[in-house]
């Protein structure tokens, strides 16, 4: 039976060898013991060489059972009551009580079974964990799909006043459709980050990375003339093999962050660049930046630091980029400042 070497070394193995190799001795030195009491008072009576042999078997028969009995009894009781608290947890979790837990009435594991009571409440505080996780999402998408439906709601009840003015119900209506494609937006990322994080295969192209990044910026061309931004580009050109689509994701959730958090005149820079064997790819800003808190829970899903922007977005652009940076093995990190702007660098 294989273990891990962080889990049962062979020290730990070599002792419980000998406390059960000793426990045994124990065991048949006694009845030996027993045996030659028995053999020698025999002996003092006069009884004949077939009377002590017999005696001896009957002996050896008897405490041979009884000592199987106590074995059984101690160590098969152990074993026993241990496999039962592992089926009673076992039997919990398929209810759905995830905090179930094996009892360990031990300091440090000595046998298998104690291993295996630490090895299954290890699983079940992995499967608590993903538990909790899961109802988190399901709780923040709920929420975040209600507050566009609301919205949406609210102006349909509107829209079908019959006295509502034509100049009233085109605001109205620009509104709702506003108000229809954030939700459009919200589910759309969900179901890309559920995709991101079911996919286990990657499928790699050979593509210019340089060119994908200009066709990236380019596509925001209308919303940067809108806010008269100034994109500085420096682009080395680089031929990559990966994923298209994924990092597709990635430049346009950066560059989408970078135009919206940067002010009307505000300026904008990416860069290419190859470094020590690896690619660089940053998108920085001199935007509204972020506090030290927003930097540290930015990657999260659902998480929105910026209050006043929280209209424009829905907190899963940031974690899905980073769910593909780590699918394609790569790194991200963040620099930024509130009133600064912020810098995200890629390292793939």
């Amino acid at each position: 039976m294989r273990f891990d070497k962080n889990e049962k070394t062979f020290a730990s193995r070599l002792r419980n060898f000998i406390v059960e190799f000793f426990a045994v001795f124990f065991i048949v030195a006694l009845n030996g013991t027993f045996l030659v009491l028995i053999l020698t008072t025999a002996m003092s009576k006069g009884l004949g060489t077939s009377s002590l042999a017999l005696i001896g078997i009957l002996y050896l028969l008897l405490g041979c059972t009884i000592s199987a009995c106590l074995i059984y009894l101690v160590k098969g009781r152990v074993y026993y009551n241990k496999i039962k608290a592992v089926c009673v947890a076992a039997n919990k979790v398929a209810k759905g009580d995830f905090d179930a837990r094996v009892p360990e009435f031990f300091d440090k594991p000595k046998s298998e079974m104690d291993y295996l009571a630490v090895n299954f409440n290890k699983m079940l505080t992995e499967i608590s964990s993903l538990e909790n996780m899961r109802n988190n999402f399901v709780a923040d998408v709920s929420h975040e799909i209600k507050t566009p439906l609301s919205v949406i709601q609210g102006y349909a009840d509107l829209l079908q006043n019959k006295d509502l003015s034509a100049e009233k119900r085109r605001e109205y209506t620009n509104l709702l459709s506003e108000a229809i494609g954030t939700l459009t937006n919200l589910v759309t990322n969900i179901l890309k980050l559920n995709r991101i994080e079911n996919q286990g295969i990657i499928q790699k192209e050979k593509f210019m990375l340089d060119e994908q990044i200009r066709h990236c910026i380019l596509s925001f061309e209308e919303m940067v003339e809108e806010k008269r931004l100034i994109i500085d580009v420096d682009l080395e050109e680089i031929t990559i093999k990966s994923d298209k689509a994924l990092l597709e994701i990635v430049w346009n959730n950066l560059i989408s962050n970078a135009i919206k958090y940067t002010s009307c005149g505000g300026r904008i820079s990416v860069e290419l660049k190859k470094e020590n064997g690896k690619i660089v790819v940053r998108v920085s800003d001199n935007g509204c930046g972020m506090s030290k808190e927003t930097r540290k829970h930015c990657f999260e899903k659902f998480y929105q630091g910026d209050s006043s922007h929280s209209q424009e977005g829905n907190g899963l652009g940031l974690a899905l980029t980073k769910q593909v940076v780590n699918m394609l093995e790569g790194e991200i990190k963040v620099a930024s400042d509130i009133g600064k702007g912020s810098e995200f660098t890629v390292v793939i």
